[in-house]
């Protein structure tokens, strides 16, 4: 069988992935924090008897896109939205530090400080615990401060704020980021975070919808490439029918 129908039909599978990928950035558009996915692939030749005349596509892993979303203003004394490069650690349901860059921050009842989607936020000695009923400030540095009633305001903790070499960060497929040996990464005392804002998706909407377009006619291209490499064989069989 001609090497056509695999080079086609991997063609059509790597664009099958890039699709998938350019569709859950779309979707993950207005998610607070998000980092877009990348795709990358590479052609391989194809290797057997003769000269090489084949290639087939592989995925080459890309990992994410680490730039920064845009910086919108809440008011909102519980959002933080991290300057430059940097993450925030939060803590999985099994124990897990994992990163994000999602500030959206609520007190739990239990009275932790937890993202919204239910995550506890590391401080620097565990999950960081408030007073009930407290009013909550965050410092630029990731002080976190708890005023009740006419009392002082006192220090309850610090954010852990990390930022990892580039490459030493994974992405998971619930979004957030871990360290590629799974330990905790060192807190980064020089990052700094801005209260009241939140920072937005770093997702292109327009270059999304864009390249999504692209790789729909790409994928058509194949499905083309399929049917001929079919029409081929069907007129080799005849041609061979009549020798016979």
């Amino acid at each position: 069988m001609d090497r056509l129908i695999y080079t086609a039909a991997s063609g059509a599978r790597a664009l099958t992935q890039r699709q998938d990928s350019i569709a859950n950035n779309l979707a993950n558009a207005n998610t607070p924090g998000f980092r877009a996915d990348l795709v990358a692939f590479r052609a391989v030749p194809v290797r057997g008897e003769g000269a090489t005349t084949r290639v087939m596509s592989l995925e080459a892993t890309a990992g994410f896109d680490a730039k920064s979303g845009d910086i919108q203003t809440t008011g909102r004394s519980l959002d933080v939205a991290i300057h430059g490069d940097g993450y925030l650690a939060v803590q999985t349901g099994n124990g897990d530090e994992v990163y994000t860059r999602n500030g959206g921050l609520e007190v739990s009842a239990e009275g932790l400080l937890v993202t919204r989607t239910g995550l506890a936020v590391v401080g620097d000695g565990g999950p960081l615990n408030v007073p009930a009923d407290a009013q909550v400030s965050i410092g630029s540095d990731g002080t976190v401060t708890a005023k009740q009633g006419t009392g002082p305001a006192l220090q309850v903790g610090r954010l852990k704020l990390v930022n990892p070499e580039a490459g030493e960060l994974v992405k998971g497929a619930d979004g957030l980021l871990r360290t590629r040996t799974g330990d905790p990464a060192p807190a980064d005392e020089t990052v700094r975070v801005t209260d009241g804002a939140i920072e937005s998706s770093n997702v292109n909407v327009v270059e999304a919808m864009v390249s999504m377009i692209a790789v729909a006619r790409q994928f058509e291209t194949q499905m083309k490439l399929l049917q001929t490499a079919e029409q081929n064989d069907q007129r080799a069989t005849q041609l061979l029918a009549h020798a016979g």
